[in-house]
């Protein structure tokens, strides 16, 4: 049997490496090290030159950071990976260098908002159009398009309200036009969806979430081939510094080993309180890709592993105060942002996450005043609808 007969829960645990290289340590170690010593002024200048492999310096590579890389690329089965100090780094660093003034770049319409913001405020500084539309509809996409147009960028499931875009109908576009597209995978997970199988040219992670799972790193990582991959790491990641650190790539390793079993609980728990919410008197809209109603949920049978995510989103028939009273109500689920740590988180988008969203476009991303977003940890799944029942029962 051999590593690429392995199945998604083996590759989650073992990854690229059974044990690190270096050393044959079984728990990979942290190069908590800035800088690299050479064996001599040749090796040095080879390295540097890029006709030898080796260390140098922690915001060129590092054997920490290399581990994660390698682990990240295999679960998302494509070539190479990047690590990067955030979510945000890492589509930084893709779309500057993808990017030069005068450039543009087409996204669905609905996403995190701090990805939102960078589109809209920092790439305009930079004479960068970021085309932001609705791509539930794939010819608003293509529309989109046109000769300027350098990349495609998705998010599904999309953050807050759980919208599916169809990956492969956005690979047909981006072949056609010969443009790249790249998926934010961070609801589902390479437990879950892997993009680059059907057809999308990178990948990207909000690291910080299910890939950490625990709430105590903030990193971001890309996937694709090695080419892009070495291209983005020598022209942007190296240049802005944009790296991660050693010990957040640690805890990214740690994190990886349980995903698969975690995302198997976060799924499960979110399905049983997607049912238990839909039904509620005071809930007017459950956003869950696994319930039948869901307008994406024959698209998220196709290209998720038949379990839909840790991610619920409801509106209640009721105000934004509503919101923030059931928020204010919660006894044992966390008010916070953020997602994807075994603990249930809860927030409001629209006053939050989403607030650089105006009235405009969140009504065009489908975004409501009382919508409520739910990170569904993994404590036991009627524990959790009993605190939101008990909040719920507190409003109008």
């Amino acid at each position: 049997m051999t590593k690429k007969d392995w199945h998604i829960d083996t590759i989650s645990v073992h990854g690229a490496d059974a044990v690190d290289k270096l050393t044959g340590a079984v728990a990979p170690p942290i190069y908590q090290t800035s800088t690299f010593e050479f064996d001599n002024a040749d090796q040095g200048e080879a390295i540097f030159k890029g006709e030898q492999e080796g260390y140098i310096y922690t915001r060129v590579g590092n054997p920490t950071q290399a581990a994660f890389e390698r682990h990240i690329a295999a679960l998302e089965c494509g070539e190479a990976g990047l690590a990067f100090a955030s979510g945000l780094s890492a589509i930084s660093g893709l779309v500057l260098t993808l990017c030069n003034s005068g450039d543009n770049i087409v996204s669905s319409n609905t996403l995190y908002g701090g990805t939102h913001y960078f589109f809209q405020d920092f790439l305009k500084r930079m004479n960068i159009d970021a085309r932001e539309v609705p791509a539930d509809n794939l010819s608003n996409l293509e529309n989109a398009i046109d000769e300027n147009t350098k990349l495609i960028f998705i998010e599904t499931p999309a953050n807050p309200n759980l919208d599916i875009i169809d990956i492969a109908g956005c690979v047909e576009i981006a072949r056609r036009k010969g443009i790249p597209l790249a998926v934010d995978n961070t609801f589902a997970t390479p437990i879950l969806t892997r993009p680059l199988e059907f057809g999308a040219d990178v990948v990207m992670h909000s690291a910080t979430k299910y890939i950490s799972g625990h709430g105590d790193a903030v990193a971001g990582a890309l996937v694709g081939t090695k080419e892009l991959m070495t291209r983005i790491r020598k022209e942007t990641l190296m240049q802005v510094g944009l790296n991660i650190s050693p010990f957040n790539a640690w805890l990214l390793l740690r994190g990886l080993k349980t995903l698969s079993v975690r995302m198997r609980k976060h799924c499960e728990n979110a399905a049983y309180v997607a049912r238990f919410l839909k039904t509620h008197p005071k809930v007017a809209v459950t956003h869950f890709p696994g319930l039948s109603t869901h307008p994406g949920h024959a698209i998220a049978r196709e290209q998720m592993s038949g379990q839909y995510g840790g991610m619920v989103a409801f509106e209640l028939k009721g105000t934004r105060e509503d919101s923030k009273k059931l928020m204010d109500s919660i006894e044992m689920s966390v008010l916070a942002v953020s997602l994807g740590d075994c603990d249930t988180l809860i927030c409001h988008p629209a006053s939050t996450t989403h607030a650089k969203y105006t009235p405009e476009e969140l009504a065009e991303a489908h975004i409501g005043e009382s919508m409520i977003r739910l990170s569904v940890g993994i404590e036991d799944a009627q524990d959790i609808c009993d605190d939101l029942e008990q909040a719920l029962q507190k409003i109008g």
